[in-house]
């Protein structure tokens, strides 16, 4: 995303004017829109004009238009992003608190106001516009028969394919027909990659399956690409990594990032650093219960005591419509910076998100250990009290 200009008052008040460039762009958007906002862009209306003769025309006519913004629409497969509410300045073809919805689009520009902007909205602005920050891993979870095609980035796990093909079972004295449905499965899932994986950002390509149909794959499409001269696949061979997963769908990422071969292959992209974290805190919940912490209440305990490490927090909660509930969490971030904590907002879409969110959507690592009896009060000690979150398997 590209930042045309930013103001922001001594009140927090202001707006940024910003261009998105690639579909993620839009994901960070709808994070920083909040009904209540003011949003400018360009759009297509259809106006009514009536001639002289009493006849009736439509035309498309594109004009910009300045909305409060009430309702907000994202197809995250789609890229696309919808926006209704009602028009807040003088135009001569639409009214004042006249409806109209907003599509914005890539490439073109637009105009967010708010009334305050605060921490996370500007650091998701700083974020978004920092060119490094780009889908860097690709990862293809499979079986016979099913085939998942995702794209990683730090913000968004995004399936973009799901490959589904009947494979006929093997007979006896006759795997003709087997073979041939494993070939048009194996030829589909070639086609995605060359389809969805841009190896000029990509650095890794993650197959993963039970048993062995990731290698067999793998000997498929290496001798594709020798027979078809593909020369993208076959210079970039070394950037796909063989792993064993316990299925082929997009769950099994989860165990496949932490994993640590796979975190040493991506130390140094950007989709690990919130998986290492998930790992560390189900680590520290097993071993020693009293540093790993859960749930708001408790982790804005530990933030009053000065006691947090790491803390995580899911971007799900600070698109909450409550004001209070969204400056709660910010306070509490804020705190945490104050005494030097690590802070990770983790993306919803994302698989480390999706765990995290499992947890109430806010844990922490502490720094010592702190005990909360039933009276709700706390104090430092090395010995383990705390409870293991009911319907969360912490099992590696």
């Amino acid at each position: 995303m590209k930042l045309l200009r930013q103001q922001i008052e001594k009140d927090q008040s202001g707006f940024v004017r910003v261009v998105p460039e690639e579909p993620e762009d839009m994901w960070h958007v709808y994070n920083l829109i909040q009904k209540g906002d003011q949003l400018q862009a360009s759009t297509v209306r259809g106006v009514k004009s009536e001639s002289n003769t009493g006849s009736v025309t439509t035309d498309r006519v594109r004009l910009k238009l300045t909305i409060s913004i009430e309702d907000v629409f994202f197809d995250v497969q789609a890229g696309a992003l919808r926006i209704n509410g009602r028009n807040i300045a003088e135009n001569k073809h639409v009214g004042i608190g006249q409806y109209h919805t907003l599509d914005l689009e890539m490439n073109q520009p637009f105009t967010l106001s708010k009334r305050e902007w605060d921490l996370i909205s500007l650091q998701r602005i700083k974020d978004a516009c920092d060119i490094t920050k780009q889908a860097d891993v690709a990862a293809v979870t499979m079986q016979e028969g099913l085939a998942v095609v995702c794209l990683l980035t730090q913000y968004m796990t995004v399936v973009r394919q799901r490959i589904e093909v009947a494979i006929p079972r093997k007979r006896r004295g006759s795997t003709a027909n087997y073979e041939k449905g494993l070939q048009r499965f194996y030829e589909q899932v070639y086609r995605a990659i060359k389809q969805h994986v841009d190896f000029s950002v990509v650095k890794v390509v993650i197959l993963g399956s039970p048993g062995f149909v990731r290698d067999q794959f793998f000997d498929y499409m290496m001798s594709q690409a020798v027979k078809t001269e593909d020369k993208t696949i076959i210079e970039n061979k070394p950037k796909f990594l063989l792993v064993h997963t316990s299925s082929g769908h997009k769950g099994a990422l989860e165990e496949v990032m932490r994993d640590p071969q796979i975190k040493s292959r991506l130390a140094d992209t950007k989709a690990t650093q919130e998986v290492k974290a998930m790992d560390d805190f189900y680590q520290m919940l097993n071993s020693n219960p009293d540093r790993a912490f859960y749930g708001f209440e408790d982790v804005r305990k530990a933030a009053d005591n000065s006691a947090i490490g790491t803390l995580m927090v899911t971007d799900e909660l600070f698109r909450a419509a409550d004001i209070q509930t969204r400056r709660k969490y910010i306070n509490l971030i804020e705190d945490s910076k104050a005494s030097n904590a690590n802070v990770l907002i983790f993306s919803s879409l994302h698989v480390s998100g999706e765990q995290l969110q499992q947890l109430a959507g806010v844990a922490a690592i502490l720094n010592f250990p702190l005990i909360i009896d039933s009276d709700s009060e706390y104090s430092s000690s090395d010995e383990s009290s705390k409870k293991e979150p009911e319907n969360v398997d912490f099992d590696f």
